[in-house]
């Protein structure tokens, strides 16, 4: 097992500093996700965003060409390259920026890392045939996530008898895959899949007992911007979920979070960085 949490996350031709939290863009080109669907599909207004991202402060943006909201339906091979592969290629190009891929599909993650890409991010922890060795060919950082099932299923009446616990053994057992694969330990993050095959109970139960998670000594990404986990609990859309989102982002940085996955960048780069002048006042 790995005894050190990493202080330098190697992405390509960029490095990421995690002795400090980072803020992740979330960029997604499809017409079906369930906060941004369909805005994005345009290049042009992609790369826009990507530079709007960029300039409030994100150190990453993660680009999804497949969309993994509850009961989202598949995509194919090709349909996914041919949404991600040109928006990696522009962005690599016009951004100084780490470019993540939101993808569980090693065609998708051979071609973005030939392009530039800097991070494979997969909701499906490389369980996919072919993936591990795919993600370890790329030599990029990988994020494990936990989930259960598949997104067209892993809603259905999810059970959990100690939620942290079983989703702590799950990613053990993603790591030491991707150890004996050959992807290094410190190209390992990891994901609780926060919405993913968990109701509210789990999500809010597991948000609590985050802590556990960085036990296993790897950087942790949260993913909860936006989320039902929020819209249950104050009964509001996905448009109005923006101060729950940044109540979180404070207790997942508050808990040890490495990395905050988020739709709305300037807004979660003000709590992070209030975040760390108290940090940093602590340690004068």
């Amino acid at each position: 097992m790995h005894t050190t949490a990493q202080a330098v996350l190697h992405c390509a031709q960029h490095t990421l500093d995690l002795s400090r939290p980072h803020v992740m863009g979330i960029l997604n080109v499809t017409p079906d996700s369930f906060s941004d669907g369909g805005r994005y599909t345009d290049l042009d207004a992609a790369l826009q965003r990507a530079l709007q991202m960029q300039a409030a402060g994100a150190s990453l943006i993660d680009i999804g060409g497949e969309s993994t909201r509850p009961g989202a339906a598949k995509v194919g091979v090709q349909q996914e390259l041919d949404r991600v592969a040109p928006l990696v290629e522009m962005i690599a190009r016009e951004c100084d920026v780490i470019i993540s891929v939101d993808t569980s599909t090693p065609e998708v993650m051979r071609e973005a890392a030939r392009l530039g890409a800097g991070l494979i991010n997969d909701v499906r922890a490389l369980q996919r045939e072919g993936a591990l060795a795919a993600a370890a060919a790329t030599q990029l950082p990988v994020c494990l996530m936990h989930m259960r099932g598949d997104p067209q299923t892993m809603q259905d009446e999810p059970h959990y008898d100690d939620v942290a616990g079983e989703v702590a053994q799950f990613l053990r057992e993603r790591i030491d895959a991707s150890l004996a694969a050959g992807i290094a330990a410190e190209r390992i993050i990891l994901d609780p899949g926060f919405g993913f095959a968990k109701n509210t109970q789990h999500n809010y139960e597991l948000f609590k007992r985050l802590p556990q998670l960085l036990e296993l000594q790897y950087p942790v990404l949260v993913g909860v911007s936006r989320k039902s986990m929020i819209g249950n609990i104050l009964n509001k859309p996905v448009e109005q979920r923006l101060y729950g989102s940044l109540a979180l982002a404070v207790m997942a940085l508050e808990r040890g979070a490495k990395i905050l996955r988020v739709h709305d960048v300037e807004q979660t780069m003000d709590v992070l960085n209030i975040f760390n002048a108290v940090q940093m006042s602590a340690k004068e």
